[in-house]
């Protein structure tokens, strides 16, 4: 497998178009990737949908929103700082500053959990979970090629996020029209649902990055960057290598600042954030100045930032020792997994699952979500299957009041009605892109629980 290079892998070329020249006074092609998710409806939507816990009544806690702003900034200084080793060894291609290298890892953090359907994993799940291990959800995708059916039993966000950023968001265009970098770099899962058997080692495959009707579209997106396929006659590709800047600024993040909302809800209490944070640490690094500080928001809020300082330095150091590896897509471990401070970040995780992800407030939302999503995937698909099987005119009346509580968008035209991958799709794009507070109340008013007001 020959190895990739920086020179195609940083392509400013847009999806579907020619490399641009420099157009916008004072912002490259890739500060533009970055307004461009700004910008849009999918990435709005994130401030009503959890990061961990859901519905949360406190101002402080982090939703999908801030920390996707988190991550984002936490990645363009990983991406920075490995643009400036880049040139420091003269690797660096012609035209291209560190600072491009740092949006382009910036824009894909901002873009990472865009897909993340409500209630987060949680909501992966029941989405999941209801069309593989229930009979009415295994009904519906039962004429499907096991490839399409993939899709849908192993629904993931990040293959919905690929979907939104290139063809829903903007469908005219289609999609945002990002440059082939920053969506390389976020698909951090570059293969398919399907493996048609067989399996792959290495955290770049235990999950999928697109979904098979996206699977051309992620083809010339890797063809534009010179990704190396991984499995010649599968669609299985080796990871962008700044794939692993966008991930490990993920990992950084969730387990960060997790804590940080953990202690700030009491569910950990100061002296153990306080050692946690403190075990990141080399003792011989370990800051001091925490200990003058007043109030003990202000004493974690401070460890946490000069642990995510220490953090990246480790995680560029890692990355620059197995930068061959990297571009020979040989490496098969996270980032985070190989600096001295694992072990630190691993504990973090342990205590997070035990004390804050398994909180009562947050299992008592989720286990809502299962109930909420699977009523809605059932309610929707039976009406657009109805609907394409009799005809609109033929129809029930509840069919068709489903279907046109639909949006434009979502609902399956007459030429389409034949092909129920795109109906089931369509259904699972609607859903999967609603917020938490939308697909709650929504639910609550197809069941009758509650009734709209005027």
């Amino acid at each position: 497998m020959p190895a990739m290079t920086w020179e195609r892998l940083l392509s400013n070329s847009r999806q579907g178009k020619p490399p641009e020249k420099e157009s916008t006074v004072g912002r490259s092609v890739f500060q533009r990737d970055f307004d461009r998710i700004v910008y849009s409806s999918a990435f709005r939507r994130l401030q009503d949908k959890a990061q961990v816990f859901p519905l949360a009544k406190s101002d402080f806690v982090r939703t999908r929103l801030t920390h996707s702003l988190e991550v984002s900034c936490v990645g363009r200084s990983l991406g920075a700082e490995l643009g400036l080793r880049l040139e420091a060894d003269k690797q660096m291609p012609k035209g291209v500053s560190p600072d491009d290298i740092g949006s382009i890892v910036a824009g894909a953090c901002l873009a990472h959990d865009i897909g993340n359907p409500p209630f987060g994993h949680t909501g992966e799940s029941a989405i999941g979970e209801w069309f593989s291990k229930t009979q009415v959800g295994q009904a519906a995708i039962k004429q499907l090629s096991p490839a399409q059916k993939a899709d849908f039993e192993k629904f993931e966000g990040n293959a919905q996020g690929f979907r939104i950023l290139t063809r829903l968001q903007n469908s005219h265009s289609p999609g945002l029209q990002l440059t082939s970098a920053t969506l390389a770099a976020f698909t951090k899962y570059p293969r398919g649902a399907s493996l048609q058997g067989g399996s792959l080692k290495g955290v770049s495959w235990k999950k999928h990055g697109f979904f098979d009707d996206d699977k051309k579209c992620f083809g010339e997106i890797a063809a534009a960057v010179g990704l190396a396929k991984k499995l010649d006659k599968k669609n299985v590709w080796v990871r962008h290598p700044l794939a692993y800047l966008v991930e490990a600024a993920d990992d950084i993040c969730y387990r960060v600042n997790d804590l940080e909302d953990g202690f700030r809800l009491k569910h950990v209490s100061l002296k153990e954030a306080q050692e946690l944070l403190l075990s990141i640490f080399d003792p011989r690094a370990a800051p001091t100045k925490w200990k003058d500080i007043g109030t003990e928001q202000d004493k974690i809020g401070y460890l946490r930032a000069k642990a995510i300082n220490y953090l990246i330095d480790q995680l560029i150091t890692h990355f620059q020792e197995h930068s061959d590896h990297i571009l020979e897509g040989k490496l098969e471990t996270s980032l985070i997994d190989g600096i001295p401070s694992a072990g630190a970040l691993s504990n973090i995780i342990k205590i997070s699952k035990e004390k804050i992800y398994r909180a009562r407030e947050v299992l008592e939302i989720e286990a809502a979500g299962f109930q909420v999503l699977g009523g809605l995937l059932e309610a929707f698909l039976a009406a657009v299957n109805d609907i394409a099987q009799k005809g609109e005119k033929k129809a029930s009346a509840k069919s068709q009041t489903f279907f046109y509580l639909l949006p434009q968008q979502f609902r399956v035209m007459e030429d389409e009605h034949e092909d129920l991958y795109l109906r089931t799709l369509k259904v699972t794009d609607f859903i999967s892109g609603m917020t938490d507070s939308f697909a709650v109340s929504l639910y609550k008013q197809l069941t009758g629980i509650s009734l709209p007001t005027g």
